[in-house]
């Protein structure tokens, strides 16, 4: 009787510790999903930009529009600070290997979980500067799309993808990846069309072109960072929902044994006083 009430109690205390982590999760979940809606609004105007300078120049040409022979890839993976997530971390590292180039590649982690990721694999690590997620803003995703930017045009890699949690719904997270350079001309064909007014680019629109495209690429960075930090507490959230309702059972499960050890053991003790009782 007392193991099992030790056991109970040990238990109650870690339901109250589940029960509150699934209460910040729950509050930081609804915060993160009104800046997935401000993020997407951003990458959607930097996107159409980018086209409107596509479809009223189809001669433009950058650098970033170049497809050349690949001889080593950068993959930017996103993944979490800490665990308690279910899946959540071990979801996207598994995604990420299975589409991870065979030939020479540098990993630019973001998140802590990632960067023990890289590691413990021993991948090239283009930098270690951003190591918790949670602290990524709009400034960071301008740098580290600038960095990207620049290794890019100096050829150190041909083609940058990023690998990330994407957010459905609190109970639904599905990783992906996405191609973030070379662009491909693709992504405006359902926005190219003839365009009748006429619009000045200074200097020139290649000019332009090119000083947008590091935006472009800092704006898919902050949607992916809060993709993947909605995903994270989606999955937190859903996880501690989880452990919590097992706390309970298990609660219940010891309680009804004690109750029977108990009433064993009043049943013993009535016994013994009814047979010396006899004597």
């Amino acid at each position: 009787m007392k193991d099992i009430n030790l056991r109970i109690k040990s238990i109650k205390s870690t339901k109250q510790i589940t029960k509150a982590m699934e209460l910040v999760a729950t509050s930081k979940l609804t915060k993160a999903k009104d800046k997935i809606k401000r993020s997407r609004l951003y990458h959607l105007a930097l996107q159409s930009a980018m086209c409107d300078i596509l479809a009223r120049d189809i001669e433009t040409r950058s650098a970033y529009l170049e497809t050349r022979e690949i001889k080593k890839s950068c993959y930017i993976i996103i993944a979490g600070d800490r665990g308690l997530a279910g899946g959540y971390n071990s979801n996207v590292f598994k995604y990420a290997l299975e589409n991870i180039s065979e030939k020479e590649i540098t990993i630019l982690p973001i998140g802590k979980r990632a960067l023990d990721f890289c590691r413990r694999k021993d991948y090239e690590i283009l930098s270690d500067d951003f190591v918790y997620v949670e602290n990524i803003d709009i400034g960071n995703c301008h740098e580290i799309a600038n960095l990207i930017s620049e290794c890019f045009l100096k050829k150190e890699f041909d083609e940058v993808f990023i690998v990330y949690t994407e957010f459905i719904s609190a109970l639904s997270q599905e990783p992906t990846i996405k191609k973030l350079l070379p662009l491909d001309r693709t992504i405006c064909n359902e926005q190219i069309e003839e365009k009748k007014e006429y619009v000045l680019f200074e200097p020139n629109s290649n000019t332009v072109f090119h000083a947008i495209v590091p935006s472009f690429v800092a704006g898919m960075l902050w949607g992916a960072v809060n993709e993947s930090l909605t995903s994270e507490f989606g999955a937190r959230r859903t996880a501690m929902e989880s452990a919590t309702k097992n706390a309970e059972e298990m609660i219940d499960d010891l309680s009804l044994k004690y109750n029977r050890a108990r009433q064993g053991s009043i049943t013993q003790e009535i016994t013994e006083i009814v047979a010396g009782s006899g004597l």
